[in-house]
């Protein structure tokens, strides 16, 4: 074992913050959102910026999901799904941790 820790699920429950070091930024030149990380970074693409912009580590993912499913006017069970599949992708590349 390496001694890394594999970081918990994230769920509804969760209140998601960006890894220090980690922001959201938009690239005005090439007009698009990208994940900002140490060494490191990430296109995001238009569903992941919606997400995204709403992490601000006070929000459960829960009242993410409902922002999005009522902006969107989506079935919640597919934002839900969406949402969490993003969320913990990005946990697993240490760009999200629970707050």
């Amino acid at each position: 074992m390496t001694g890394q820790t594999v970081p918990a699920l994230m769920t509804e429950d969760s209140v998601p913050r960006f890894a220090r070091g980690t922001r959201l930024q938009y690239d005005r030149v090439r007009e698009t959102w990208f994940i900002q990380a140490p060494e490191r970074a990430f296109m995001a693409d238009a569903i992941a910026v919606e997400v995204l912009q709403l992490v601000d580590g006070t929000r459960t993912l829960a009242a993410v999901i409902d922002t999005l499913a009522e902006k969107f006017d989506a079935p919640r069970k597919v934002i839900t799904q969406d949402v969490l599949a993003l969320v913990n992708d990005l946990a697993g590349k240490q760009v999200l941790v629970h707050a």
